[in-house]
């Protein structure tokens, strides 16, 4: 693998449970050498006007696209 990138599917739910909205976003996928182990943590931005009072944010699902 030489690049790629992740993309995050961030859900915003209602104070009923009621999924409003889902914004995605990418990051940049590093190269990891083979017979490597790697841990990365990713830091996933909406803007506060996306999630009035009451509300919170899911990331529910995470795709990974290399090349």
């Amino acid at each position: 693998m030489k690049s790629g990138t992740l993309t995050f599917a961030t859900h915003i739910i209602g104070l009923l449970g009621i999924d409003w909205a889902t914004i995605t976003s990418t990051q940049p996928l590093a190269p990891v050498p083979a017979n490597a182990k790697t841990s990365r943590t990713y830091t996933v931005c909406v803007d506060a006007w996306r999630v009035p009072l009451g509300m919170h944010i899911e990331t529910r699902s995470v795709t990974a696209d290399w090349r």
